[in-house]
């Protein structure tokens, strides 16, 4: 079998913004926040100015005393400014260590004990919010606060005109970035990715990029922790791609800076996208001008694809659905159309990349991988991370040799689409794929803006349903898309705020699970 060759050399995060501004500093980033850090900014700069904020926050970081190799904890609020002193830490070989916003008090204590004493960057709005419940002088070597001043902390905005600093480039196989796994079945992971693993992912997303043949503005909403965000950046930087940087998800705002800016490639979460297909009859048509619309987090629903792409008022739209893993960055992927979007298969996810990704399936019990008996799928990329902070045994057991198991199971069709059923930890025994049940149910109820099937107490599918301005489902209506389906309990109707979410928003289903066995107990 095809082997994945290694990446010759790294990608250095810390000098994407100044080597994409040499080529095209004019090009536009806009935003719809005012970044905490730098308010004076306002909502849109240049590639030349992002380079030179990086450049004066690296500075100013040397000087709070972050040197080359320290691990520097970012935990802030939702804002570009996250990727600004990420990069800045990176510029001078310190290793950023992105922490979700979304982290519950104990989870941060946990990740900051198990860096033992990192640097923590942070600002006010966390100190006197969630990490006030946590003990983080004791925790960490140092704070370095980005809004106002805090006793026993440094301040970012007093170390304004600190000298500037020249570029550090650690070896390419040296930690550079630790980035967290999504938590959905419990504490995240830290996921150790080097220069030359995020080279290895580099490689498959600019081969994405390489099929925009013309200059689109591209509106990107993905978490400032998660490593997609600095691949997607170090792809479209240098490309002179006007950019829409979101924090805010929100059906409503979303529809005034899309009719305001019109892009032609849209790149955001699946449960994002499924929020937005209320755009699709918003007067001021939002949607009109995407050509592109892209998908890197997890299998997306065929009903959600087929309404976003006949939204488009361009000539032959795409939807590109990517299958990645946060150990492992993008896989495997396809592309939809109008004309095949609506009977696309939701299980299939895609192929692999020729020279750049590969997979295989590999028997759970003995019996040949197929629909009936899914197995494990083990992918090979030269983008796969490092190790698990402080976790290298059980970053371990997942290898096996050139191949990372991940722990999702499924088949490989006949004409070599791999085919996703479910997690491993998420499997029904009385049901063939809760992911393919999801599909089928929200392709028959249009009301229905979030379906999720867990287990309950006995193992029995329960459905998880959200409906559109939370209207009661109509029984008879569920009856009749649910027939021919593998037996169910009783749908469970819950507000879509009330999901419990990570921070690339998947559904933490393990946990949502024993939300309902825990009102079963209170109920029985």
């Amino acid at each position: 079998m095809l082997r994945i060759p290694a990446s010759n050399n790294g990608l250095y995060l810390g000098t994407v913004p100044q080597s994409a501004a040499a080529k095209n500093g004019g090009t536009l980033i806009t935003l719809d926040h005012v970044m905490e850090t730098l308010p004076g900014v306002g909502r849109t700069l240049t590639v030349a100015e992002l380079a030179e904020h990086v450049d004066d926050m690296a500075g100013r970081l040397w000087a709070a005393g972050v040197r080359p190799s320290e691990h520097v904890a970012i935990h802030l609020s939702p804002g570009f400014d996250t990727y600004v002193l990420a990069t800045a830490a990176a510029r001078i070989g310190a290793v950023p260590v992105m922490l979700s916003p979304a982290l519950e008090a104990g989870c941060v204590t946990a990740l900051l004990g198990r860096l033992d004493r990192p640097h923590l960057l942070t600002d006010g709005a966390k100190l006197d919010g969630p990490l006030s419940a946590v003990p983080s002088a004791g925790l960490t070597g140092s704070i370095i606060v980005t809004t106002g001043s805090r006793p026993g902390t440094v301040s970012l905005a007093g170390l304004a005109g600190a000298p500037r600093q020249r570029p550090v480039l650690l070896h390419p196989d040296q930690p550079a970035l630790m980035t967290h796994t999504s938590g959905t079945t419990g504490l995240p992971k830290l996921v150790v990715h080097s220069a030359r693993t995020l080279r290895g992912r580099f490689r498959p997303q600019e081969r994405l990029a390489s099929l925009v043949r013309r200059r689109e503005t591209v509106a990107i909403h993905v978490s400032y922790v998660h490593s997609r965000m600095y691949l997607a950046l170090a792809v479209l930087l240098p490309r002179a791609m006007p950019l829409v940087i979101m924090n805010d998800s929100d059906p409503a705002g979303v529809a005034e800076l899309f009719a305001e800016t019109r892009p032609g490639f849209i790149e955001t979460h699946p449960n994002s996208f499924m929020e937005w297909e209320e755009l699709v009859d918003h007067p001021r048509k939002p949607l009109a001008g995407v050509r592109y619309f892209s998908s890197t987090f997890d299998a997306i629903h065929p009903s959600t694809m087929d309404r976003l792409l006949r939204a488009s008022e361009r000539r032959a739209p795409l939807f590109f659905q990517i299958y990645g893993q946060s150990e492992c960055g993008p896989l495997v992927g396809r592309g939809y159309t109008r004309k095949n979007a609506h009977r696309a298969d939701g299980r299939c996810l895609g192929f692999a990349l020729p020279g750049v990704t590969n997979f295989r399936l590999v028997s759970r019990n003995g019996a040949r991988p197929s629909r009936e008996t899914p197995g494990y799928i083990e992918v090979s990329t030269a983008g796969r991370a490092l190790t698990y902070f402080g976790e290298g045994e059980r970053f371990d057991r997942q290898v096996y040799g050139s191949w990372w198991r991940g722990g999702d199971v499924g088949y490989r069709s006949r004409l070599g689409c791999l085919h996703l059923l479910d997690r491993e930890v998420d499997v029904i025994p009385t049901i063939h794929s809760t992911l393919e049940v999801e599909d089928t149910v929200l392709a028959r109820l249009e009301e229905l803006t979030e379906l999720v099937v867990v287990a309950g107490r006995d193992q029995e599918p329960v459905p998880v349903v959200c409906t559109r301005d939370d209207l009661p489902l109509d029984p008879g209506r569920w009856q009749a898309a649910v027939a021919g389906l593998a037996p169910m309990a009783a749908p469970v109707r819950m507000p879509l705020a009330e999901l419990p979410r990570t921070a690339t928003m998947k559904i933490k289903r393990v946990e949502l699970s024993q939300r309902l066995r825990t009102r079963e107990g209170r109920a029985s």
